[in-house]
């Protein structure tokens, strides 16, 4: 948070040297990146707050709803204010001066940028696991890590399209392609805005297990004196908490006592191989299917 608003500093000193738009464009873009990242930081700490009466499953979605503004934000301050800048440039045709003050910023901009990109990319396959990236985005259930990663990718892209134009616009004394430049950039960050979007709308509504996690959870329900799950169903509360519900039948004949037993025997089975499955709600009851048959 702290580098990207020293880099927004140096993108507004090099707007306002060279008048660049791309340059403005990819300035407005650190302020939101860090603007996000204060947000996520805001999400991490709020979540962390004790249950209550009127919130007995706690604050873990606190974390899912900063996230979504965090995208709603890239898409409003970064894309939206980018499109709008470079359309105007493109009617103004303002001449750049001192341009490789800019070029500089953006080469430095685009070193510090690279070792942040490489710092999201080590820190999300400590999760990812086999997945492929695609698939990490879509089924991460900590949302932070989708959000850095895909805001730094913008970043740095943003970055040589920021470049590419600047460069042009030297080489050809053309400041079009500056303005196109900065077109481009919105164009990016609008496209990464709405992937975020829809991922973080899905967590802040309710995402339950994935499949094979969901796979997991049913073999270790359905062991013991657990003849069978008869239904289930499961949901993200928080990026650490799953609840899970189910019904599950019983061998016949068991006492309270020992229905109590393999309750909780099931429970604990779960928790062995999903730690995450904190909350775990399971309604006894017979196999019923059998006594028809």
């Amino acid at each position: 948070m702290v580098a990207n608003a020293g880099i927004a500093l140096a993108k507004f000193v090099g707007f306002l040297i060279t008048g660049s738009s791309s340059m403005l464009a990819e300035a407005v873009h650190s302020v939101a990146d860090t603007s996000n990242q204060g947000l996520l930081l805001l999400g991490q700490k709020t979540s962390q707050r004790k249950a209550t009466l009127s919130h007995p499953f706690g604050f873990g979605r606190d974390r899912y709803f900063y996230s979504f503004v965090v995208a709603l934000l890239l898409f409003s301050l970064g894309s939206v204010f980018a499109l709008y800048e470079g359309i105007h440039k493109l009617e103004a045709h303002e001449p750049l001066s001192s341009p490789w003050v800019a070029v500089g910023i953006l080469v430095v901009a685009i070193g510090l940028e690279t070792y942040s990109f490489k710092t999201a990319i080590h820190e999300s396959k400590l999760i990812k696991g086999d997945a492929t990236w695609w698939q990490f985005i879509r089924q991460s259930k900590v949302p932070e890590l989708p959000v850095v990663l895909l805001e730094d990718l913008g970043a740095l892209v943003g970055l040589v399209l920021a470049l590419f134009g600047v460069g042009l616009a030297m080489l050809t004394g053309n400041p079009v392609w500056d303005a196109i430049g900065t077109i481009c950039i919105g164009v990016l960050l609008g496209v990464i805005a709405i992937i975020l979007i829809v991922e973080m709308k899905s967590l802040l509504i309710g995402e339950g297990a994935a499949p094979t996690e969901l796979d997991v959870i049913v073999d270790e329900l359905a062991a013991g004196k657990v003849q069978r799950v008869i239904h289930i169903k499961t949901q993200y509360i928080g990026p650490d908490e799953l609840l899970v519900a189910a019904k599950i039948a019983l061998n016949p004949g068991l006492t309270v006592a020992e229905v109590a037993e393999a309750i909780d025997a099931a429970e604990q089975r779960v928790r062995n191989k999903v730690p995450s499955a904190r909350l775990i709600y399971l309604e006894p009851d017979l196999d019923r299917s059998l006594a028809t048959s």
